[in-house]
């Protein structure tokens, strides 16, 4: 699936859209600034969290971090896992709060 920028995020949002977006930074990241309606599972914990999960499947799942690297891990290990529509915020919370 093909990743998401920042402004087509915002787009949705504005639109009324409430995407299932996972912020895998660390908690302390999350507290300091997040996107409203995510959902904080850090990278390290993600393959603890997949039964959680599970029901996500099929959906739409937006993944992001600080500046794209560490979701686009989590991008590669959630398909790996049988998750088909995953995608990664580009540029992260970086260019989310800038976009």
């Amino acid at each position: 699936m093909a990743d998401i920028t920042p402004t087509e995020l915002k787009q949705r949002q504005a639109n009324g859209e409430n995407p299932i977006i996972i912020d895998v930074r660390e908690t302390w990241e999350n507290e300091e600034v997040r996107i409203n309606g995510s959902r904080n599972i850090p990278l390290g914990e993600l393959p603890g969290k997949l039964d959680e999960l599970d029901e996500l499947k099929d959906q739409e799942i937006i993944v992001h971090c600080k500046g794209g690297s560490r979701s686009a891990s989590a991008k590669a290990f959630l398909t790996q896992q049988g998750f088909g529509n995953v995608r990664n915020l580009l540029g992260g919370m970086q260019a989310y709060q800038q976009a």
